[in-house]
């Protein structure tokens, strides 16, 4: 059949397929219906994104806080090497007796520590072997015993007399090592008041120099002027001391401290090197519990 251009087009069905139904016609536009501006379609399209940074910024936010409130080595790639300090227990200042004021108490002139001595004295760190001798008799040092840490026998027998002359009561030490072989002592001299230390020590134990009196061990030392510009407790006054090369088997470090009616000594040692950073925290951690 020829179709003629007059005539409208057919629909031409393969006889091998059922009858296709007939295309649907296109949607009539109705010219009555409004038309979206354009300025609203953008206002809907910043809306859709706002809301979406705002959940994005609200998980971040609580990621930052989630790793805030973390500890460094619990996060995963921020973890970091020890740097040297031990691991303390935590520390308690021992109660005062009913009635009596702290050391650096307005009605406490003498500067008196009312509080057990032996009680004051910082507990050896995680890990350490306690040097048992140390312990004395009932927790008390006899002054020879502290005094033997002194090599020079004329040394030991004028500081000796220092002690007596300035009314030294009672000596309380405790001693450990560590297994990296660090050994650590500790001393805490009381005295009647705390005018009497200040005399004793500055010039008389403690000049700026260098120690008065060399501890075994050491050779020469000189005043560790790192550890002078580390901030120190209230109320204590610190001389720390480190042996300056070249220096034996082992080197020492010590520091003197003055707190109230106490003196304290706090030395350490170690073969090769005295490290800076447990000196520095056992003598931190020490003038805490005394201040």
């Amino acid at each position: 059949m020829s179709v003629h251009e007059d005539e409208a087009p057919v629909t031409v069905l393969d006889p091998e397929e059922p009858d296709a139904p007939p295309p649907a016609p296109a949607p009539a536009l109705d010219p009555e219906a409004p038309s979206v501006p354009k300025d609203r379609q953008v206002l809907r399209a910043v809306l859709r994104w706002t809301a979406a940074v705002t959940v994005f910024a609200a998980v971040g936010a609580a990621s930052a806080y989630c790793i805030a409130r973390m500890e460094r080595t619990d996060v995963p790639g921020l973890a970091t090497a020890s740097d040297g300090r031990w691991d303390y227990p935590t520390l308690t200042r021992p109660p005062l007796p009913s009635g009596s004021p702290g050391p650096f108490a307005e009605d406490n002139p003498a500067g008196t520590h009312h509080a057990d001595l032996r009680a004051l004295l910082l507990p050896a760190p995680e890990g350490a072997t306690e040097d048992k001798a140390l312990r004395g008799d009932d927790g008390w040092l006899a002054t020879e015993d502290f005094l033997a840490q002194f090599p020079d026998k004329a040394h030991r027998k004028e500081l000796g007399q220092k002690l007596v002359d300035h009314g030294l009561r009672h000596i309380a030490a405790r001693g450990w090592t560590t297994e990296d072989g660090t050994e650590t002592r500790l001393y805490l001299l009381r005295f009647g008041t705390a005018a009497v230390v200040d005399e004793l020590t500055p010039g008389g134990i403690a000049p700026y120099g260098g120690p008065a009196y060399p501890v075994r061990g050491d050779g020469t030392s000189g005043f560790d002027e790192k550890f002078a510009e580390i901030e120190k407790p209230p109320n204590v006054t610190r001389y720390a001391y480190a042996e300056t090369k070249p220096y034996g088997a082992r080197q020492v470090r010590h520091a003197y401290l003055t707190a109230g009616d106490v003196l304290a000594l706090v030395v350490q040692s170690r073969k090769g090197e005295a490290l800076a950073v447990p000196f520095r925290q056992t003598v931190t951690l020490q003038s805490q519990l005394l201040a």
